[in-house]
């Protein structure tokens, strides 16, 4: 394996989760011993002859760095090879590329804004189709796709109202049609979800959120679940060029370092902060899995090894939504999620704005919903920092 990343590592199956995000893909430098890899901010490399090379002519196809992370991200999410690309989206774009004029792909009618943006108003206009479809209840999926289907693309849980889809009854479904099935992480990461052991074909993050950690580089990723996905997707890596660029990937392994570790504590101040807002008399209602009171409790218990991080609350009208994001203090009032201090948005506003009024009427998002990433902050300064806000509203 170039890079001396060792597969026996990659495939051990009772290797653990830390063991494995700490040291696949990391392992010193062959020539120097360095514990941290280099980055190999090239972008061609020395061919020793006419047609021959080391295994890399030009890092658009393909750079020692990113070959580290790919590795380490398909080990993690138990997949047999990962893409990585500049953003999450260029991920999406990079899925897309995949399919032919006329080919429709079913998704959940609750994504992230930018998705159903790139797809109502890019890619149909070259002719791809896209249904939206609740897809909490499997057998909407399983209306909704057609002859033509290819992909079926779901978010679980969803951004920002934490709906969950049973991911092994779609991809039963999807299956018996012969459809494939791409699972959205971001929000879980692979730490407390895994869709591909329960069927799914694909999986994509946002690197930029919980791999990264720290709000300091963004990309994008798809895990694949069969070699010909893997070659397809490297082709369009090398033939599009939205690849992550090799400074971008050492980050991103870096941070999945700490991975583990800050995903248990994302999780123990979610729940905390879940059941502080669940029983403040200024919110009225709480958006978060891990509370019993959500109508897919079990699914996520069964689906998923912990809760996260992503809460959204309902304060009651825009007005009170205004208020509360003015007087947060330690929450940061910003775009993304997923790093290690908390992040506080107004989704109607900023992450979903681009669906419209009608597209957030018909997914249930107000105006007077916010949504928190939950840091690793003192739980108790968090709390601290909610409570005297919501007091002003």
């Amino acid at each position: 394996m170039r890079d001396g990343v060792p597969r026996e590592l990659m495939k051990a199956k009772k290797t653990g989760f830390s063991t494995r995000a700490i040291h696949v893909g990391n392992e010193p430098d062959p020539s120097t011993g360095a514990v941290a890899p280099p980055i190999f901010a090239t972008s061609t490399y020395a061919q020793e002859e006419l047609g021959k090379t080391k295994g890399y002519d030009y890092s658009r196809a393909g750079n020692p760095t990113r070959t580290r992370l790919e590795q380490n991200l398909a080990s993690l999410e138990g997949g047999v090879a990962a893409r990585v690309f500049s953003s999450g989206m260029a991920a999406v774009s990079a899925l897309a590329s995949l399919m032919k004029t006329g080919e429709h792909i079913v998704a959940s009618n609750n994504l992230y804004g930018g998705v159903p943006r790139l797809f109502n108003q890019v890619l149909a206009n070259l002719g791809l189709e896209f249904a939206y479809v609740d897809s909490a209840d499997p057998r909407n999926v399983a209306k909704a796709i057609r002859e033509n289907t290819r992909f079926v693309y779901l978010e679980t849980p969803t951004n920002p109202l934490m709906a969950l889809t049973d991911i092994a009854a779609v991809s039963d479904i999807a299956h018996k049609h012969g459809c494939q099935v791409v699972v959205d992480n971001t929000f879980m990461s692979p730490y407390f979800q895994q869709p591909l052991k329960f069927g799914a074909d694909m999986v994509l993050h946002s690197t930029t959120k919980f791999l990264n950690g720290h709000s300091d580089g963004i990309g994008g990723v798809l895990i694949c679940s069969t070699e010909e996905q893997a070659e397809k997707l490297a082709f369009v890596q090398k033939a599009v060029g939205a690849i992550l660029s090799p400074f971008e990937c050492w980050l991103v392994l870096r941070g999945v370092k700490t991975l583990a570790i800050r995903m248990r504590q994302h999780d123990q101040s979610g729940r905390v902060i879940a059941d502080f807002l669940s029983g403040h008399r200024k919110v009225k209602r709480v958006f978060y899995p891990g509370l019993k009171s959500h109508p897919q409790y079990d699914l996520a218990c069964r689906q998923m090894l912990g809760f996260g991080a992503l809460i959204t609350f309902e304060t009651g009208s825009l007005a009170n939504a205004k208020k509360l994001l003015r007087r947060v203090r330690v929450c940061t009032l910003g775009e993304s999620l997923g790093g290690v201090e908390t992040l506080i948005s107004h989704p109607a506003s900023m992450t979903h704005a681009a669906i419209g009024a009608q597209g957030r009427k018909v997914i249930g998002l107000s105006d007077g919903m916010v949504r928190i990433s939950v840091g690793i902050e003192d739980v108790e300064d968090l709390i601290a920092d909610l409570d005297q806000a919501l007091a002003g509203i």
